[in-house]
């Protein structure tokens, strides 16, 4: 498992997340761009269709990983259920992507003012997903570190030797 999720402090899936995250707020900076751009509004709104699909797959690919985290948290703790609400949006997000890109093929022009609201409630939910993210990494500390790792930072005898 350390092999696909990525070893112990280094896992594999915040690293990953930057694929959809850094796609799907250019794709709605690229939707923006195609309402004001003379005459590239076309051209912005097939780039952003196609940052959409990468999102996609970007995101497909950091789910898995993501899943083996997932199974690393215990049941029943706090940091489970944040990490259950986490995946949840995540899927219910990507879904929304994967709609907004079939509700954009064969379109031609500047985007469609719905497709662009649609895409600025996906960034706004995942920014909320990526608060729960933080939480999962900085708070609980979930395949980060554990708690004598953690210590030791902060130990000053310790620091003093490295």
């Amino acid at each position: 498992m350390t092999f696909l999720a990525g070893p112990y402090g280094h896992p594999f899936h915040p690293i990953l997340v930057t694929v959809p995250i850094g796609a799907w707020v250019a794709s709605l900076v690229f939707d923006l761009g195609s309402l004001i751009a003379s005459g590239d509004a076309a051209a912005l709104a097939t780039g952003s269709r196609w940052l959409i699909a990468i999102g996609v797959l970007g995101a497909a690919a950091a789910a898995l990983v993501g899943f083996l985290d997932l199974f690393a948290i215990p049941t029943g703790t706090r940091a489970f259920r944040t990490a259950l609400v986490h995946m949840s949006l995540n899927l219910t997000i990507t879904i929304a992507y994967l709609v907004n890109f079939l509700l954009r093929v064969g379109q031609h022009g500047p985007v469609q003012a719905v497709l662009i609201i649609f895409s600025a409630l996906s960034v706004a939910a995942l920014g909320v997903s990526g608060y729960l993210g933080g939480k999962l990494a900085f708070h609980y500390g979930v395949r980060v570190a554990n708690e004598e790792t953690q210590a030791a930072g902060f130990d000053i005898a310790t620091t003093a030797k490295d």
